[in-house]
């Protein structure tokens, strides 16, 4: 029985073999549609994962209070978009003094720049860093960790001590081959100690997490003085059977804050992690969908492409099956020798359409500092796929093949 198959297997490449330009173009139309599923799942599987991990990181139990809520800033049916008041340095001093949900912890920041230069000694980066202004809870609330040294405290932040934490790019930047902590740097003429150093985050979208400064909250006030400066509020609590009235108290007292009547519509926005992690997934279905209706019409086309090669082949080879079955062949041999020749043809669609989309999902998320992962679920339906599509395009002209007379295609010229 094996050595049947192997017979057969054999018979199929010689056949694969003899007609090799019709069967590379055949191999291309079908990996053509594996490469679209392939190519443009592993590219949405890095941009979730990338995006997903930066908002996951910020924990499942926080939540935001800023100037727009995610979804707020396009315009629905000509309606003119509403301007949202920005969030002041007065607000988040109010916020912070009314509001005392237990176990719960509020940080507040702003960015001051994303263009400082910081100069250390004779040396000093190009004027692309972010600096943020910060209290003691932000590294905690956004799922920050110190890599070396130590986070801020309450006494840095109320004594509005020059300290600052640096982005886990300056050790290889500015600070190449020194150990940063307690060393001095300067920004915009202001003298900070170095007291940690973040562990890295990688950066999204262009935006880099990992060349940025952050100092304490009143010494950035003092730093960058630009008018509507807009802060931003992030609630963490302790355990998130909590969350739901931690949001709802959060709301009330940014209300009372905001001076709102009971029938005025909130003028700020509230967003959860979880929310924008869930939007996000909405998102990448869709993009998903179309990756499969894509692959699905050229996956179709190749079929049709894949059954008309066979049939052709069927009929240029009409002679050699009257042979084969005049010495004795049965109907199941010559069946099955076409259904494996379909078979390797499209599984050789399928290597090449696997290659290629896990070669584009690799340059996408390299080009885009995105994290990369296979995504083996495409892969295995592109495996599956095309073996089912090589059943029903080769399964009729095999059928062919196998019922032909052999009399009449020894005749056959």
């Amino acid at each position: 029985m094996f050595s049947l198959f192997r017979e057969n297997v054999r018979i199929a490449m010689d056949s694969i073999r003899s007609q090799l330009l019709r069967t590379i173009l055949t191999v291309v139309i079908i990996g053509i549609g594996i490469w679209a599923l392939v190519g443009i799942l592993a590219a949405v599987k890095a941009l979730e994962n990338t995006i997903s991990s930066d908002f996951a990181s910020m924990g499942a139990n926080s939540f935001n209070i800023q100037r727009y809520d995610f979804t707020s800033q396009g315009r629905r049916g000509g309606e003119r978009q509403k301007i949202n008041p920005i969030i002041s340095y007065r607000n988040i001093k109010d916020f912070q003094d009314a509001y005392n949900y237990p176990f719960t912890r509020t940080s507040v920041s702003f960015r001051g720049t994303s263009r400082a230069e910081v100069r250390y000694e004779g040396n000093k980066t190009d004027p692309e860093v972010q600096v943020y202004g910060v209290n003691e809870n932000y590294l905690n609330n956004t799922g920050t960790e110190v890599e070396k040294g130590r986070d801020f405290n309450v006494f840095d932040i109320q004594n509005n001590v020059n300290v600052c934490l640096l982005g886990a790019d300056f050790k290889k930047t500015l600070f190449e081959g020194t150990d940063p902590i307690g060393k001095t740097l300067s920004i915009r003429g202001v003298k900070f100690k170095v007291i940690g150093l973040l562990e890295s985050k990688g950066a999204t979208f262009g935006n880099n997490q990992d060349l940025k400064v952050l100092i304490p909250i009143q010494q950035a006030r003092s730093i960058y003085t630009a008018p509507n400066i807009t802060y931003t509020i992030s609630v963490m609590v302790d355990d998130k059977e909590y969350l739901e009235g931690a949001q709802s108290d959060a709301i009330v007292t940014f209300r009372n804050v905001r001076g709102l009547s009971p029938v005025e519509e909130n003028n700020f926005g509230l967003e959860r992690s979880e929310d924008l992690i869930n939007r996000i997934a909405e998102i990448t279905g869709v993009l998903e969908f179309a990756a499969w209706f894509i692959s699905a019409i050229t996956i179709f086309g190749s079929l049709i492409a894949l059954m008309n090669i066979m049939l052709v082949s069927v009929t240029e080879r009409t002679r050699e099956i009257g042979v084969r079955k005049a010495l004795g062949a049965k109907r199941s041999t010559i069946g099955t020798q076409f259904l494996m020749e379909t078979v390797v043809i499209g599984q050789l669609g399928s290597i090449l359409g696997i290659l290629l989309g896990l070669g584009t999902g690799l340059a996408f998320a390299k080009l885009a500092d995105f994290n990369f992962s296979i995504p083996w679920g495409a892969v295995i339906a592109a495996t599956i796929i095309t073996f089912l599509v090589a059943v029903v395009a080769g399964s009729y002209p095999a059928m062919k093949a196998a019922r032909l007379d052999p009399i009449e295609s020894l005749r056959y010229e």
